[in-house]
């Protein structure tokens, strides 16, 4: 099988293509997204959408691509809840908890613990934050931590999950910042990592080269927005 191509799509947003072909994104914040790249922000096919929680930021335009493409959504419980009012179709969303995994046509998607808050963009709860497990065909897994600070059960998501990268976000203030993003990779025991949420604002002044310095014997991935990665 081919490789798994990960692309940044600025703040939290990433788009995954798996080796059997699927389009899978994540937190997909494209539309008032400062950093998003125009050229990708009307995907010309959507197989798959992952939220880890409710905030704006992370929710972007998933109500709107799922009607537009007609994808699977997954969603922890409230949060899809949340969705399927909005007018995604009931038949598209997929609702585990964290803990839970669900295959969609192959691809694995298991919700796991994060520490931070969490409300739909219109004040409506919905449900705890949550990171992603994304293993494709292939058996490659990638973990999405989400929002969240670094907590000590990181080292139980890798002694369980075994994740071949971790995507973590840096920037500080509203997340972990580069010390914590440091522990989050020995915790995880995982030696590369495709750091996010730093840059698209000023206040996330969290960089990929602190990270760096930090974790000398981790794999820092320092891509642009629109760039990709082999994982």
């Amino acid at each position: 099988m081919a490789d798994t191509t990960l692309t940044w799509l600025g703040h939290a947003s990433f788009r995954i293509d798996t080796p059997g072909g699927k389009r899978v994104y994540v937190d997909p914040f494209l539309h008032g997204n400062p950093k998003c790249p125009d050229a990708e922000q009307e995907p010309e096919r959507v197989d798959v959408i992952a939220v880890t929680h409710g905030h704006g930021d992370h929710v972007g335009d998933t109500v709107e691509l799922a009607r537009k493409h007609g994808c699977t959504v997954v969603a922890q419980v409230e949060l899809a809840g949340w969705l399927g009012k909005q007018g995604v179709p009931a038949d598209n969303l997929r609702d585990p908890n964290k803990g839970g995994t669900v295959d969609v046509d192959g691809v694995k998607l298991t919700l796991t613990n994060a520490h931070h808050s969490s409300s739909a963009p219109d004040g409506s709860y919905a449900g705890e934050p949550c990171g992603i497990v994304v293993e494709v065909e292939n058996g490659t897994k990638l973990y999405f931590a989400g929002d969240t600070c670094v907590f000590g059960d990181m080292q139980l998501i890798g002694r369980i999950y075994r994740p071949d990268v971790a995507i973590l976000p840096i920037g500080d203030h509203y997340t972990m910042g580069p010390r914590e993003a440091a522990v989050a990779l020995e915790l995880l025991g995982v030696k590369r990592c495709v750091p996010c949420h730093w840059g698209t604002f000023p206040v996330l002044t969290g960089r990929p080269e602190q990270l760096q310095e930090l974790a000398p014997d981790a794999q820092v991935e320092r891509i642009e927005p629109g760039d990709s990665v082999a994982v």
